[in-house]
């Protein structure tokens, strides 16, 4: 039997865990926040948009990344021994570095053929990008062995390198310069992370990762692009039918839910690994913790909307300027879906914990076709507040599949006699 003290020592262990996943959240974001500035103040509108492209690239690769090599370590690697997660945890960031170097030359390739500025950006990009996916998976390998510190500390030293970095960067004063800096100072946080972890990255043993985990990676990667490939969709599509003033919009409603979005992410980082961790402890609890994830983040979405709406004009101005007013009126459309995002987090938890990975893939795929079908179904019939209540509707119908399929899945664990297959490490 469970004492009450050990419940509560187990429950301060989980909050101390999610607590850092929030901390280290907010080292990212806010140094993601300061580069942008930074490198638009410097460089100026257009300059500014081809430092975007080599972003949004990167956050592909990212995606490439997480998919094939860290997000199969956090559902089969979350709370074992030491011996396996060290010897997971080097073979995951071998995959990283191996994803990161294959996709770097390509983009290193593309920048030699594109020349210009929007080369020279591509062909830097392409030379950090091993660095820069190193980085990430050191993350989520700290989050897996549930030490969340050291995920915070790496996000620190690199904030720390970005400040000497960017001020190089902006003496020369090009795209180019800036990229190199950025990935620059994150090999030095992925050089720490090595010396964290006392683990060496095995490049030698990538194949044999991918080879192992393919029955989760290949679905996590089509995941988890096609979830960010439906954003860039519906933005250009957006764009295309409503104009771009209406992008400028729906991205500054964004910009006011930005804090309520980190916390999301945040949290992200850490209720795969938690939730692994109580399918092992005490597997008839799961569905409960994610209904208590899920619902919580709903929860604070919708009080964090309503906050919005009591903000005077004036306060408002100040924040987005003339993009306020347009903003504004989409705030109770973006925060029903923010909530429903959040809601669906939590069975999206519970599925990759339970190692579901086919119910996983089609639930993000019903989402994401929900989200570009919406988005700009309603922006051809009512402009960009159709945009905003489309993809609110579409946000709340896909996690509503996302809870349908975990509730099966849960119902299929309960009759098995051992432990799913896909979790081999229990």
């Amino acid at each position: 039997m469970t004492t009450e003290g050990e419940k509560r020592s187990a429950k301060r262990a989980l909050a101390g865990r999610l607590s850092w996943g929030l901390a280290d959240q907010a080292a990212s974001s806010i140094s993601n926040f300061a580069v942008g500035i930074y490198v638009a103040r410097s460089l100026g509108v257009t300059a500014f948009g081809v430092f975007s492209l080599a972003w949004l690239t990167y956050g592909v690769a990212l995606n490439v990344a997480r998919g094939l090599a860290t997000d199969p370590l956090v559902v089969r690697f979350s709370g074992v021994p030491d011996a396996s997660w060290r010897s997971a945890t080097a073979r995951s960031s071998g995959a990283a570095l191996g994803v990161g170097t294959a996709l770097g030359a390509v983009c290193l390739l593309v920048g030699l053929g594109l020349g210009g500025r929007v080369g020279s950006a591509f062909g830097c990009l392409g030379v950090v990008l091993p660095a820069l996916l190193l980085q990430d998976a050191w993350r989520f390998a700290f989050f897996a062995a549930g030490t969340g510190r050291k995920a915070f500390a790496n996000d620190l030293v690199w904030g720390v390198a970005l400040v000497p970095a960017m001020v190089v960067a902006a003496r020369v004063g090009t795209v180019a310069a800036f990229v190199l800096a950025w990935g620059a100072s994150a090999a030095v946080a992925a050089v720490y992370g090595c010396f964290q972890s006392g683990i060496r990255p095995r490049t030698t043993r990538a194949r044999e990762w991918l080879r192992e985990h393919r029955d989760l990676g290949y679905r996590y990667l089509v995941e988890n692009v096609s979830l960010s490939g439906a954003s860039q969709l519906r933005a250009y599509g957006l764009g295309a039918i409503v104009g771009v003033g209406a992008v400028g919009a729906v991205r500054g409603a964004e910009l006011l839910l930005g804090p309520f979005l980190a916390l999301l992410m945040g949290l992200s980082l850490v209720t795969v690994a938690e939730a692994a961790r109580v399918l092992r402890r005490a597997p008839d609890r799961l569905g409960k913790f994610c209904l208590l994830l899920g619902g919580g983040q709903a929860v604070a979405a919708l009080l964090w909307g309503a906050a919005l709406l009591l903000v005077p004009d004036r306060f408002g101005e100040l924040v987005l300027g003339g993009v306020w007013h347009s903003a504004s009126a989409l705030i109770v459309p973006a925060t029903l879906g923010v909530a429903g995002a959040g809601l669906g987090t939590g069975a999206a938890a519970g599925l990759r914990a339970l190692g579901a990975a086919r119910r996983s893939l089609r639930s993000q795929l019903f989402g994401s076709a929900c989200y570009v079908i919406g988005g700009l179904g309603g922006a051809a019939v009512a402009g960009t507040a159709g945009s905003a209540w489309g993809v609110a509707a579409a946000t709340v119908s896909g996690s509503a599949v996302w809870w349908l399929h975990l509730r099966i899945a849960l119902r299929e664990h309960q009759h098995q006699h051992h432990p799913i297959p896909e979790v081999r490490t229990s």
